[in-house]
Parts: C-alpha cells; sequence; structure tokens
C-alpha cells in the first residue's frame, strides 16, 4: 500500500502573524513563482525568520515603514525585482507589492522580510 498524500494547509487557515513572500526578477514571466511562509507567533519558515518578524512587530506589520539600513553598499546595476507580501498581521489583511532597482536595495529597504540567502 501506498502512502497518503499530505494535504497543505490552506493559508486561509492560519493563525497569527504570517505573509506568504515572493521575489520575482522582472525579467521573469512565470506565475510559478516559489514563495517562502514566514510565521511569526513563533518565528518559522524563513532563513532570517526572527529578524523578519522583529522587523515587521517594530512597523507593525507595514513593510513599507521598515527604516532603510543606513550602512548598506549597493551596486548601481538596474537587475529589478519585485517582492510581494501576501498575508495577516495583527488581525489585518496585509497586501504589499514593489519593484525595486536589484535586489541589494529590496534587503537595504526591506530588513531581513524578503532576504532568503543565508
Amino acid at each position: 500500500m501506498g502512502a497518503a498524500p499530505v494535504q497543505a494547509v490552506p493559508r486561509e487557515s492560519l493563525s497569527g502573524n504570517w505573509l506568504y513572500l515572493t521575489v520575482t526578477p522582472v525579467e521573469v514571466r512565470s506565475s510559478d513563482t516559489p514563495g517562502t511562509l514566514l510565521l511569526c507567533d513563533p518565528p518559522l519558515g524563513h532563513p532570517h525568520a526572527a529578524q523578519a518578524c522583529e522587523a515587521l512587530r517594530a512597523a507593525g506589520g507595514d513593510i513599507s515603514r521598515i527604516p532603510p539600513r543606513a550602512d548598506a553598499l549597493c551596486p548601481l546595476i538596474y537587475a529589478p525585482v519585485t517582492a510581494s507580501a501576501q498575508g495577516v498581521w495583527e488581525g489585518r489583511r496585509v497586501a504589499h507589492t514593489h519593484t525595486f532597482a536589484n535586489s541589494c536595495v529590496m534587503v537595504a529597504e526591506t530588513g531581513a522580510v524578503f532576504e532568503t540567502a543565508d
């Protein structure tokens, strides 16, 4: 007998603060962009979950209110990426999408939220 397939938990049934994050290079036109589910109660599912959740808490769940990193030095290379977050923070729906000049600028302006490299 084969094993029964594992059923995915619908995002709508998640409780607490959570965001489904995607980062897509602008030149990619696929709808199959892989994403990361960031859970913040407790921080899980993201390589930098604790830092990302801390930044989101400080900004009241508003990614655009995360202060940019003062020490960031990004190259002047235009390689645009679109960062998106969908989820729930403190009971409010979150829908955030922003295109950045490159991934370095994205991380400099959003902290660990969209940072996926270890």
